[in-house]
């Protein structure tokens, strides 16, 4: 069985992350929300050495940048000129990993991003958004709670609180007029407020549209914040989530050419699906490639839903994993329109697969060292 026993070392993915957030040169290696990747196996004395080597540095990177008021700015990226894009998520990051080398100055820095945090929060509980709005709104809020979560300041707690409601009020359920019979009820979008069912015939906005990721990133900063599996936030998720992944449990409705095992990152859209379209199955349905990143999280989501070990759609993601699994690229079946996409988000799929691994529970010893093996690969 694999155990977390040093989750530190595994932060390197989304240090590194972070440092291409930062300074990038490249439009693609910006794309990957600096998140938190735990370790799930020993590293020996070599491996545990240089990789803390990478995260001294990554971390004295981060101090350098961090603002007088606490917050993390780009001065790249647009998007990234306002704390509120970068700080939940390098402070969620940070606090992962640990003080290294200062203790003193790793304090003082943990303490003032959570200042930053809080006092974007007022005093009756709403959150105070920058003069242009928050880039980010779903990222920020999910690292916030994260970072906040493990802060006994009142004024923390009251933030993390505040946060997390942000977070709840914009799930897609019956509190916004949706039904279970809608694809996107339990889902979470990019939209800064909360988003209402549109009137028959209306379009949903692209940002208010749930995704994958926005989702898996709330799912995470529940549970965070002391949700269990059982929580009806979770329950509802859990049912936008299976509808993201290329499986069918039922035989009348399975096309083995498609049901692969593997998740899209959103239903029915040919552009945001990375991979772009595969075909249309036997049903007479257009289907969407499963490709890394996607198929990473919605692992890691039916995981933070309460899904077992021998779940079958469990059993799917990992079995799609194995037979796609590479350090080096983003893996995904991309059709050939959609080729420049495949490396747009390799930093996330390398966090995320990061992430999947701390939270196997594998008793297969055989699987248990083949995915030992990816982590030493992605580090």
């Amino acid at each position: 069985m694999m155990h977390v026993t040093n989750r530190r070392l595994w932060i390197v993915v989304a240090a590194v992350g972070l440092v291409a957030c930062q300074r990038a040169e490249r439009p693609f290696e910006s794309r990957a929300p600096a998140a938190v990747a735990y370790a799930s196996q020993d590293l020996n004395h070599g491996d545990r050495f240089a990789t803390d080597a990478v995260l001294q540095n990554a971390v004295k990177l981060l101090l350098a940048q961090q603002s007088s008021d606490g917050a993390w700015r780009s001065d790249f990226y647009g998007s990234f000129k306002e704390g509120d894009a970068l700080t939940a998520q390098v402070l969620a990051a940070w606090l992962a990993i640990g003080p290294l080398g200062d203790r003193a100055r790793y304090d003082t820095a943990v303490a003032r991003a959570r200042e930053y945090l809080s006092a974007m929060v007022d005093d009756r509980g709403r959150i105070r958004s920058p003069q242009h709005g928050l880039a980010y709104p779903i990222y920020t809020a999910a690292g916030a709670v994260i970072a906040l979560a493990s802060s006994s300041d009142e004024r923390h707690v009251l933030a993390r609180d505040a946060w997390t409601t942000y977070l709840r009020q914009r799930q897609l359920t019956e509190a916004l007029g949706w039904s279970e019979a809608d694809r996107e009820f339990g889902g979470w979008g990019y939209a800064a407020e909360p988003a209402p069912k549109p009137a028959a015939g209306q379009p949903l906005g692209d940002l208010a549209t749930p995704n994958l990721s926005a989702t898996v990133f709330a799912l995470e900063a529940l549970q965070a914040a002391g949700a269990s599996s059982s929580d009806p936030a979770i329950s509802k998720a859990r049912r936008f989530v299976e509808r993201c992944q290329n499986v069918a449990l039922d035989s009348a409705q399975r096309d083995p050419a498609f049901d692969d095992g593997g998740f899209v990152f959103v239903l029915d859209d040919p552009v945001r699906n990375k991979a772009g379209v595969r075909g249309v199955d036997r049903l007479g349905r257009q289907r969407f490639a499963s490709y890394g990143s996607a198929t990473a999280d919605g692992l890691r989501a039916l995981l933070l839903c309460g899904a077992t070990a021998d779940d079958p759609r469990v059993v799917a993601a990992w079995q799609w994993l194995e037979r796609h699994f590479t350090a080096d690229n983003h893996p995904g079946d991309y059709a050939d329109d959609q080729q420049a996409a495949k490396r747009s988000v390799y930093f996330y799929y390398c966090h995320s697969l990061a992430a999947v691994l701390a939270a196997d529970h594998s008793s297969n010893p055989a699987a248990a060292a083949r995915r030992q093996r990816w982590a030493h690969e992605i580090i």
